[in-house]
């Protein structure tokens, strides 16, 4: 491949979230993270890198006049252009949203790689182009990646500085994570610095300890680590039904339906004023809230970890 110069020094803080099975989570942890993370003063961009647009969903803005249905990111990837988020989604959190107009531009991308040479090395970095525009303004930015659209994975990862992989503990979800990894190797020369921030569970319970400790030694022989590599983390996402249901439905986060659930009024004090009796969500919010909380912590931790040691090591170069 020709050779390709790019500034890294802007993208340090982007987290590119991937893997080849659809419905694992990725969504889930960009928009409840991203809204954690900015509910305790991060300053936070999350990119909608999926045609189907479901952080819209997870967030509330879609099919509003704010969805745009991915043609500002597109935009930026054909073009090169500094794309311009969708402000305060949240406070705190800005959203790139995706959509149906991010098909035109993965297949421009996909016809630009296919030149060879300095085309295809452009073509891999052009979300990598398109974030440097306006990575300053960001303490951290989330990239949920599409599950089977190969040159959108690619940008992702060549734009990303870390890589997070949710799974599920099933058979396919691993085929999954081998095909993650095949595609991390496929940019390592246009980013040598991409580093692998973790694997995150999601869909168990605290009572699937046996499943869990099973799947994490199937996942430690396929990546060829051990337990004490810490690979996988500590923290894991449980799922509800209900709570997925009432989210999507009323464009809520985790907390936010929990929060609604802890702050409402007692059935019985209702009845007793002779209001009618509603629901304000499913109790098994709180589980899932919690879960979500405890790995944004552990991502946090990581994140920090990787980055200060980044910056010692760089003092160490400079002396």
């Amino acid at each position: 491949m020709a050779e390709f110069d790019f500034d890294r020094s802007d993208l340090q803080q982007v987290v590119a979230l991937i893997n080849g099975k659809g419905g694992v989570g990725k969504t889930t942890i960009t928009t409840n993270s991203g809204g954690l993370l900015a509910a305790d003063g991060w300053r936070v961009l999350a990119v909608d890198l999926d045609p189907q647009g479901n952080v819209g969903l997870d967030l509330g803005y879609a099919d509003t006049e704010q969805d745009d249905d991915g043609k500002e990111l597109s935009k930026a990837l054909v073009y090169g252009d500094a794309p311009r988020p969708l402000k305060n989604v949240r406070p705190g959190l800005d959203v790139l949203p995706g959509g149906h107009h991010l098909e035109g531009a993965a297949a421009t991308l996909a016809s630009k790689i296919g030149k060879g040479g300095r085309a295809a090395a452009e073509g891999k970095m052009a979300l990598a182009i398109a974030l440097s525009h306006i990575s300053a303004d960001y303490d951290i930015i989330l990239i949920d990646c599409p599950p089977n659209i190969d040159v959108l994975q690619t940008v992702a990862v060549a734009a990303a500085r870390y890589v997070l992989i949710p799974t599920k503990t099933d058979a396919a979800s691993k085929k999954g994570l081998i095909l993650t990894a095949n595609r991390l190797d496929q940019v390592l020369d246009l980013n040598p610095e991409l580093d692998l921030l973790g694997i995150v569970l999601f869909g168990t319970s605290q009572s699937a300890k046996r499943v869990r400790k099973e799947y994490v030694d199937e996942v430690n022989e396929v990546l060829g680590v051990t337990n004490a590599d810490g690979i996988v983390f500590q923290s894991f996402i449980s799922h509800s039904e209900a709570t997925a249901k009432q989210t999507r439905n009323k464009g809520l986060l985790a907390h936010e339906v929990d929060d609604a659930v802890r702050t409402a009024p007692k059935w019985y004090e209702s009845l007793k004023r002779g209001e009618k009796i509603a629901s304000p969500g499913p109790v098994s919010a709180q589980s899932v809230a919690d879960s979500l909380q405890a790995v944004t912590q552990e991502l946090v931790a990581r994140f920090t970890e990787r980055a200060q040691a980044a910056e010692g090591e760089q003092e160490t170069a400079d002396v």
